[in-house]
């Protein structure tokens, strides 16, 4: 490897990092560079899990220690969803290259809608749906929400939120606890099956890992002063031209060699 692919790989993740502590959608930018660099889709897919498990590892230490974490509720919604995910990974793994990167791109291009509506201004917590047990329909839900996440991690943090705050009742701090555990333990599961298929290139995925960690860092410290308007519509022109090279409508490989 380069010493420019791991200034590329490094920097990456730090706006990942960044994008992703302050409104989210960062992974985008992290399959869109992996599969710039080479790497087939179903490995970027693969490899993209590394900085996830990292960052939430993280994530769930901190909220764990602020005692923000409902532990109990957490581990009941992570079991659908480990299912599911173990389901939605196997399928990540057999779907042929063409149509899995015309799926990533079609994912993409819904993500512009959860960026645009900006669904921090519209999901609040309800304290009676906090008390109640999980029901069979929110199992079906994070069922499938797990086989989403599985089968690609773009974006699944906004379907989660969605399902926990309005679902289950939470606050968007506590939703977001919730969030990263439930990501943590699905993700760890998935990952194993990419490594039984042998889909993760761990070079790429470690030195990602770096700078997603240090982007995430910066963004706690200054994520108001720099703004979540900028960053979605950052993340909106990303995702366009991700799609237009994942439909074949431009080859990103071929404009840069």
């Amino acid at each position: 490897m380069s010493a420019l692919e791991v200034v590329a790989l490094v920097v990456s993740g730090v706006f990942v990092g960044f994008i992703n502590t302050l409104a989210g959608g960062g992974t985008i930018i992290s399959l869109s560079l992996f599969m710039f660099m080479g790497l087939p889709a179903d490995v970027a897919n693969g490899t993209n899990r590394i900085a996830v498990v990292l960052q939430n590892i993280t994530s769930v230490a901190t909220f764990r220690q602020k005692k923000l974490l409902d532990t109990r509720k957490a581990i009941w919604l992570s079991v659908p969803t480990v299912i599911g995910s173990i389901i939605g990974a196997q399928l990540a793994i057999e779907i042929d290259e063409a149509t899995f990167r015309k799926a990533i791109g079609v994912v993409m291009l819904l993500m512009i809608f959860f960026i645009i509506s900006k669904p921090d201004k519209w999901l609040k917590g309800q304290l009676k749906l906090q008390e109640k047990k999980v029901s069979p329909l929110q199992y079906i839900i994070f069922f499938g929400i797990g086989i989403y996440g599985g089968f690609v991690q773009v974006g699944v943090g906004y379907f989660l939120l969605a399902a926990i705050v309005l679902g289950a009742g939470y606050d968007l701090v506590k939703a977001n606890a919730i969030k990263v555990f439930v990501v943590l333990a699905y993700t760890l599961f998935a990952m194993v099956i990419f490594i039984i298929h042998d889909k993760i290139n761990w070079q790429f995925g470690l030195i990602h890992s770096i700078g997603n960690i240090i982007g995430a860092y910066l963004a706690s410290r200054y994520a108001v002063e720099w703004g979540a308007n900028f960053i979605r519509w950052f993340i909106i022109v990303i995702i366009l031209i991700a799609s237009a090279d994942l439909f074949g409508v431009i080859d990103l490989r071929g404009l840069f060699s």
